[in-house]
């Protein structure tokens, strides 16, 4: 892998394949087969083999294998904190953090 490659941001589709890699390694860690594991989440075991298999599955299937793996609370941080590469987005945040919406250039929409 060259420098520059290390520096791009990983692909939806990797993302999803390590994310699918790393549930399935946490099933058999506790001993749960797909079908055992889909029944606790509440979803069909087709679903379930299809994201441990191709890293294919929705936002409320994966949150139903969270919850039923115990890991909701590291689901619910995802979006929790603010991040930021430079001073400028830092100021952006402080300035917008009690605003409802975003509006583009900093203007309110025309419509509101």
């Amino acid at each position: 892998m060259s420098v520059l490659e290390s520096l791009m941001p990983p692909s939806a589709e990797e993302v999803s394949r390590k994310l699918a890699e790393d549930l399935k390694r946490r099933r058999i860690e506790k001993g749960l087969t797909r079908e055992m594991l889909a029944d606790r989440a509440g979803i069909p075991a087709s679903n379930l083999a299809r994201f441990e298999q191709k890293g294919l599955i929705s936002l409320h299937g994966l949150i139903c294998l969270a919850i039923a793996l115990g890991y909701v609370w590291e689901l619910e941080q995802v979006f929790a904190q603010p991040k930021y590469d430079t001073m400028e987005e830092l100021a952006q945040i402080r300035k917008n953090g009690k605003k409802k919406r975003a509006y583009p250039g900093g203007k309110q929409d025309a419509r509101n």
